[in-house]
């Protein structure tokens, strides 16, 4: 035992590697027993304790929010589990070209554990899909999606101390009758690998023996519902297929075939500049893509889409083959029970303050299209802003004390600047100035209440798309890496209704412009700066943004020798 202790002592600054393999060399194995047993003991205590003392992060979904927010996230302070019903990220804008064999469904989708294997430290990935969110008790309900006979129980649960809600939407039928029996959607990988099949099904169908005209003309009769992007894309993707492919396989129909898009609205792509929306209607009449706009969809049956048209009331049955249904989105039913657990069962959207915590719950963040940013209204805190600006609580704001607190409004209340752009004033000063616009020394209450009363109208609510999620996702994860700081320094505007400053600067979304390819290498793009490009240069510009946006360079290389196969071999028609 003497000679066990003192190489014990003399070993005790060597690695324990070193250590093993002298041991062994001198006392021939049952020493070293003893000292990898205490190494291993000492490495597993380490590891416990660290683990110990990191909060637990839950992430709902690997869509482009929760992708953002772990790419960026420093996991040294965080033990992070993630949990959603699919393991990969897809790139959906992407999804349109899956349908009909431009891009293929794996050139766009990236393993979630590929993105995670980067990081610096073990994020754990949970295969299955969250039920129930307890936020009283910090606890989210899971069940797996594995479909198979494997052993072992489905369900399990997770306890939390800081829930990332990102699980996205679902399609949102209207209650709409029929919709969900007969018509595709266009939200998932799986959707655009279905939507293929069909596509070319329909064709297949069309060309058999024994049928009649009519009936191939209803067979190849494909009804797109809903007129904004992806709805035009996916009209733009497939009349492309059409008449660049399937015309040389199926000579005996090809001037049978028909593309409808049914809106709603007045226009389609009517989110985009009006000179894209006309430009995109202009392009679908030349191609002979049918655009009816003022129409709603009643019903959908096994044969047709039964229509009514606004303007004169009158109701129609289309006769469609068929049908894919892009209107929109609508609350998960695990996020609507969420919302009536924190008060807020009478919204329609979960609804976060410009930190993006969710309302009315601790701890608790959601990023993406599960939720909306519920921006504060200046008007309700307008007495609070008043009474930090009067410092010498004379009853009166002069310009100077307003100038004091512009930079802490301007970050609070981003209505503010919109509402200084739209009325064209050059200063945030011209907000104080009389209705007749001459400059005004100095306003009581209820002078500085007039001059922010028409700010609350410049309020928007941001869209459900990739680049919003993915600054929501990126900005929080920044959040989560500094919050220990933040607390001793804060980086927020100062509280206008309490002391102190907020910890963060509130989320701002950032618009860097969007796309809508109209088929035939053309497309529109409405970038900063109210400029609006169209035609074949704006396709190579979309082109190179989609590349470059690839979440790793093996889906960036998969995509461009996609759009490379396509441009010499064409599309490929197999039904797999």
């Amino acid at each position: 035992m003497r000679l066990v202790s003192h190489l014990n002592r003399a070993f005790n600054g060597f690695r324990s590697s070193s250590k093993l393999l002298l041991v062994f060399s001198l006392s021939g194995g049952g020493l070293l027993a003893y000292s990898e047993s205490q190494s291993n003991s000492t490495a597993k205590n380490t590891e416990h304790n660290q683990l110990t003392n990191k909060k637990k992060v839950v992430v709902l979904g690997t869509g482009w929010a929760s992708t953002s927010f772990l790419k960026d996230l420093d996991i040294s302070s965080y033990d992070v589990q993630v949990v959603s019903p699919r393991n990969y990220f897809a790139f959906t804008p992407l999804l349109p070209s899956v349908t009909c064999g431009t891009v293929e469904a794996r050139s766009i989708v990236e393993p979630i554990r590929n993105i995670m294997k980067k990081k610096n430290g073990e994020i754990q990935f949970w295969e299955a899909e969250c039920t129930k969110i307890d936020a009283a008790n910090k606890k989210v309900f899971c069940h797996s999606v594995i479909e198979s006979n494997l052993v072992g129980n489905k369900d399990f649960s997770l306890e939390y101390d800081y829930l990332i809600v990102a699980t996205g939407a679902e399609v949102n039928t209207f209650n709409t009758p029929g919709v969900m029996e007969y018509c595709h959607f266009l939200k998932e990988v799986e959707d655009a690998q279905k939507i293929r099949r069909s596509v070319i099904d329909c064709f297949e169908k069309a060309i058999l023996p024994e049928l009649t005209e009519e009936e191939r003309r209803i067979n190849l009769h494909f009804v797109i519902v809903g007129g904004g992007p992806t709805g035009v894309e996916f009209a733009a993707e497939l009349h492309d297929f059409v008449h660049e492919d399937l015309v040389k396989l199926y000579p005996m129909v090809k001037d049978l075939v028909r593309i409808t898009v049914i809106q709603s609205g007045d226009h389609i792509l009517n989110t985009y500049d009006s000179r894209i929306s006309t430009f995109a209607e202009q392009k679908f009449a030349r191609d002979g893509i049918d655009v009816r706009t003022g129409c709603r969809v009643l019903g959908v049956s096994d044969k047709a889409v039964n229509v009514k048209v606004k303007s004169t009331g009158e109701s129609v049955s289309v006769p469609r083959g068929m049908v894919v249904w892009s209107t929109g989105v609508s609350t998960r039913p695990v996020v609507k029970d969420l919302m009536d657990q924190v008060g807020q069962g009478k919204r329609k959207v979960l609804a976060t303050d410009e930190w993006l915590r969710v309302k009315g719950c601790e701890d608790v963040y959601a990023i993406g299209d599960c939720a909306t940013i519920d921006q504060r209204k200046i008007m309700e805190d307008i007495a609070a802003i008043f009474n930090a600006a009067d410092k010498d609580k004379s009853g009166t704001l002069t310009v100077e004390e307003f100038q004091d607190i512009i930079d802490d409004i301007i970050i609070r209340y981003p209505q503010v600047e919109l509402h200084l752009q739209s009325a064209r004033l050059s200063s945030v000063t011209d907000l104080l100035n009389d209705p007749e616009g001459n400059a005004r020394k100095e306003v009581d209450i209820e002078g500085f209440k007039l001059a922010l009363s028409q700010v609350d109208s410049q309020m928007k609510s941001l869209p459900a798309t990739a680049q919003v999620a993915a600054q929501q996702g990126t900005y929080l994860s920044n959040c989560f890496n500094k919050r220990d700081l933040a607390k001793i320094t804060p980086e927020g505007p100062r509280r206008f209704k309490g002391t102190g400053r907020h910890e963060f600067l509130p989320f701002r979304y950032k618009h860097f412009g969007q796309f809508a390819p109209l088929g035939g290498e053309q497309a529109a793009a409405e970038l900063p700066g109210d400029w609006v490009s169209v035609g074949r240069s704006t396709q190579w510009l979309w082109y190179s943004v989609y590349a470059s946006k690839q979440v790793s360079w093996r889906t960036r290389v998969l995509v461009v020798s996609d759009w490379t196969r396509r441009s010499i071999f064409g599309r490929d028609s197999s039904r797999i």
